[in-house]
């Protein structure tokens, strides 16, 4: 199939064909006697993992990992799959959670203290905003 049919199937634009060509994402397709892109059918699962990988987090960095580990290695052996990615991403996402839990009672407790000028809420005693003394880290 040309680059358009693959773009339109996929669900992305012909750009995002090259894109990813040259990311080695997509493998570079044959040519038609014109020099056309022909693309092989499975094309079309390939591009609908990789958005299907990104709506999850996943970077095109980690997306080539996940790819390139579903494919066998010297020996016949695969790479760590997506259950690893999977649990590794999960892991950050839980700690992502965490950090905007800590934010949002911190930004809670400033509005419930009414607090409305940043510089005098950092100087009262009462002031729930995560204000610290700034030092300098030195060698040891």
């Amino acid at each position: 199939m040309r680059s358009g049919q693959l773009a339109e199937a996929a669900g992305v634009n012909p750009q995002t064909l090259r894109y990813y060509e040259r990311r080695g994402l997509l493998a570079e397709p044959e040519r038609s006697l014109g020099g056309h892109r022909l693309y092989p059918p499975q094309a079309v699962t390939t591009l609908r993992a990789i958005k299907a990988a990104q709506r999850l987090g996943f970077s095109l960095t980690e997306v080539a990992e996940l790819l390139a580990a579903g494919r066998p290695h010297r020996g016949g052996r695969f790479g760590v799959g997506l259950r690893r990615h999977a649990q590794d991403k999960l892991a950050e996402v839980e700690a992502r959670i965490a950090d905007l839990n800590t934010l949002r009672c911190a930004l809670s407790e400033a509005v419930e203290a009414g607090c409305d000028d940043l510089l005098a809420c950092g100087t009262s005693p009462s002031c729930p905003l995560p204000f610290a003394e700034v030092t300098e880290e030195r060698d040891p």
